[in-house]
């Protein structure tokens, strides 16, 4: 899968370029017009190299951790109260459906081994190596930028990941004992690393580097829903090895897809 979703994002597509007119410019009175050549949207003219990374990466955060202001304001309000609602009535049904994952985890063990942790980690990681490497062998600048934007996109949901798993350190459903999944928030061991369930770091990470992928070669329509599906595949496995609940990779998801597509894809 990986193979022909790093081979086949980078056939047939030429280097991008963004056309700006004279009314175009910061100055105008007019907004920002944008070209896009590769997806379809501004974002997927997003410019990005090694140099403006470290920038990049701190207005990312920047944008991320004052977002409580843009809600303060009315903005973005109807999408967060979706998520926060759907997570919501996850967490409280977390209870009700683990025991059947609990109780057929025999019967799950040869597809959970294929999705084991350490596994899923080296499958998401090599997508944007292997895009970064296609496309310096194919001096292929868009392809390149599209891998250091997925990294970059890998890094911010990494941090509001650990950021959320310090403050609700929720118990994993393989370390509760029995069936009795009540009351697991802030039970959790105290390294956000390892011990703390809440949201999926590994449905974070493989949304993030599939909303990138997806958005930066969403003119070719195969190549969203081969991202989007890997993403799911690994996100779902997290619940089917007991490593997360429901609602920890719902909002993993959410976050990856939200913090990628709204943050690091936004011109700059």
């Amino acid at each position: 899968m990986l193979c022909v979703l790093c081979a086949g994002v980078g056939i047939g597509f030429e280097q991008a370029s963004a056309q700006i007119t004279n009314s175009d410019l910061p100055d105008a009175p007019s907004e920002t017009v944008f070209r896009p050549h590769h997806g379809g949207d501004p974002a997927s003219d997003r410019k990005v190299s090694w140099r403006s990374l470290p920038k990049d990466f701190l207005h990312d955060q920047k944008g991320i951790w004052l977002f409580p202001t843009q809600l303060a304001r009315g903005k973005h309000l109807v999408p967060t109260l979706a998520i926060t609602g759907v997570t919501g009535i996850l967490i409280a049904t977390d209870s009700q459906v683990m025991p059947y994952f609990g109780k057929h985890q025999g019967q799950l063990d040869d597809v959970n081994d294929v999705f084991d942790a350490s596994i899923t980690s080296a499958e998401v990681i090599a997508v944007p190596v292997s895009l970064l490497v296609a496309g310096y062998v194919r001096h292929d600048d868009y392809q390149v930028q599209t891998a250091i934007l997925a990294g970059e996109a890998y890094a911010n949901a990494a941090i509001v990941d650990l950021a959320i798993k310090a403050v609700t350190r929720r118990q994993r459903p393989i370390d509760v004992v029995g069936n009795d999944y009540q009351d697991t928030f802030f039970s959790g061991g105290k390294s956000p690393f390892h011990g703390s369930s809440f949201p999926s770091g590994h449905a974070m990470g493989v949304f993030s580097v599939a909303t990138v992928v997806a958005e930066r070669y969403r003119n070719h329509w195969w190549v969203p829903v081969l991202a989007y599906s890997f993403a799911t595949a690994i996100s779902f496995s997290r619940v089917t090895t007991l490593a997360h609940f429901p609602s920890d990779v719902f909002l993993g998801a959410a976050l990856g897809y939200t913090v990628t597509k709204y943050a690091v894809l936004q011109p700059r």
